[in-house]
């Protein structure tokens, strides 16, 4: 186990002070200038060495004919080339002393044939130097915190707190925006690719000693070296959660792996055996993977699994409690102290059992407030989830109609997400109880903005929540159990 990132050998291609660039040219539309754009609009502060036989300028960096000529070697070198000269540029890069390497090129191993032989060639010239390579046909890294984005796509929004690690090259790239609509980032994303050295354990041995992360996300595809994994994941479970969501399971999934990597993949049962030995909590979506890994970064560890429910909907409500039967969380009875001190806040219409359903509040204090805060305080709960439904349109007609202007209710909307996610966050930090919202508007109105901002989790659908909320407990269930193994 390391004992920082800078025992890594990944670090000084996460954290590249100068990078060598093969592949980019004057023509725009390639994937090599489009890659280079992608890190210079990220504002990558280093040193870019662009290599080119013809071009003497690209994007207004000084060009270089060949790696030889560069006037330092640079922490890392980034290939987007045709495959055939792939070997041939890494044996230059060997002999002038660069020892990182991250190989976007296709056509190795997962397309068969003379790709097989290449890749072995390309894995030699790596071991001659001493060169670590990512890849191939792989997209590299992303590392918001370096500003060092090597996909085609721009970054989005702040950096955060989700290490993930896809053998699915494009993957990365395509999670920024849906990333940063849930207020949520990337620490550091790898794409592994083919893994013809540098693989995914390499990666989550990073990612354990990573300050910035505090979950790690797998995108599985098959595992090369099964009783490693197995033995880094146990470790790493101890202190961060893993999560993994694993497509090789079925026959249609083996076959579009092996095509896609050339990674051999195991029946799902295999994979269950596996994951449930070592803690990393299974996904069966793109978006359950980060449903979870949202949950497990953001929220406190629970006493349990005993579940309070507020909502003002009897539907939702009911529907968030069924969730929890069939997820085996418990929803107890709210002790006679609970209920007494809920009873000021409560219409006459409402029912103060488990659901907490208030059927309807005129005062956002009390639902955003008030009864949260009574709830968290019982000793027999050891969640809160909480029904999200506040329309923003029909507030700001009922602010106008009392004589504000449009703009005074915009700003008293503002005022009032501020106070609802400023108290949410005070609450679990007081309680020290996970708070999860659910709702079924937009995600982009400002309470659930606000609230999102501060890290309070909120789904589209209480049955996400749930599952959410079963992850954060199972998972410390079996960190404590390792504890005193």
């Amino acid at each position: 186990m390391l004992n920082s990132v800078e025992e890594s050998p990944l670090h000084k291609i996460t954290n590249a002070r100068s990078i060598a660039f093969y592949g980019a040219s004057n023509r725009p539309s390639t994937m090599g200038s489009i890659i280079l754009a992608s890190i210079l609009t990220a504002g990558y502060k280093g040193e870019l060495y662009p290599i080119h036989p013809k071009d003497e300028s690209i994007k207004g960096l000084k060009s270089y004919r060949q790696v030889g000529d560069l006037p330092e070697v640079p922490d890392l070198v980034m290939m987007v080339l045709p495959t055939g000269v792939v070997c041939q540029s890494l044996e230059e890069c060997g002999k002038k002393g660069i020892k990182r390497a991250v190989v976007v090129s296709g056509g190795f191993k997962e397309v068969g044939g003379d790709g097989i032989q290449l890749e072995k060639e390309l894995l030699e010239i790596g071991k001659r130097y001493g060169i670590r390579i990512i890849g191939p046909n792989c997209l590299g890294i992303a590392n918001p915190y370096n500003n060092l984005n090597s996909t085609p796509l721009t970054m989005e929004g702040d950096p955060g707190y989700i290490g993930l690690v896809s053998q699915s090259g494009s993957f990365v790239a395509q999670m920024f925006n849906y990333l940063y609509r849930l207020r949520l980032g990337f620490s550091t994303a790898f794409s592994v690719g083919n893994e013809v050295d540098v693989d995914m354990i390499d990666c989550m041995e990073y990612l354990a000693v990573c300050p910035h992360t505090k979950v790690i996300a797998l995108y599985i595809e098959g595992v090369k070296r099964g009783r490693r994994f197995l033995e880094a994941a146990k470790r790493i479970s101890k202190i961060k959660p893993i999560v993994a969501l694993y497509v090789g399971g079925s026959e249609a999934g083996k076959k579009a792996a092996f095509s896609h990597t050339g990674s051999l993949s195991g029946p799902d049962q295999l994979y269950d055996g596996l994951m449930a030995q070592c803690g990393i909590t299974r996904a069966y979506s793109l978006t359950e993977l980060f449903d979870l890994s949202w949950a497990l970064g953001a929220l406190p560890k629970p006493n349990g699994n005993r579940v309070a429910i507020q909502t003002h909907s009897g539907g939702p409500g009911a529907t968030a409690a069924d969730s929890c039967s069939r997820e085996g969380l418990v929803l107890p009875s709210l002790s006679d102290e609970t209920r007494k001190k809920l009873m000021p806040f409560l219409p006459h219409t409402a029912s103060a059992a488990n659901p907490v359903d208030l059927t309807f509040t005129q005062n956002p204090k009390e639902y955003f407030s008030d009864i949260p805060g009574v709830l968290l305080k019982d000793e027999t709960l050891d969640f809160l989830l909480i029904y999200i439904l506040i329309p923003e349109n029909s507030i700001r007609t009922q602010m106008v109609d009392a004589g504000m202007t449009e703009e005074q209710a915009e700003k008293s909307l503002g005022k009032m997400a501020e106070f609802v996610a400023k108290s949410f966050i005070e609450m679990q930090q007081n309680a020290g109880k996970p708070i999860i919202g659910f709702t079924y508007r937009s995600l982009q109105e400002k309470l659930v903005q606000g609230l999102m901002k501060q890290g309070i989790p909120i789904y589209q659908d209480p049955a996400r929540a749930v599952r959410a909320m079963k992850a954060v407990v199972d998972y410390h269930q079996y960190k404590d159990q390792r504890a005193t193994a």
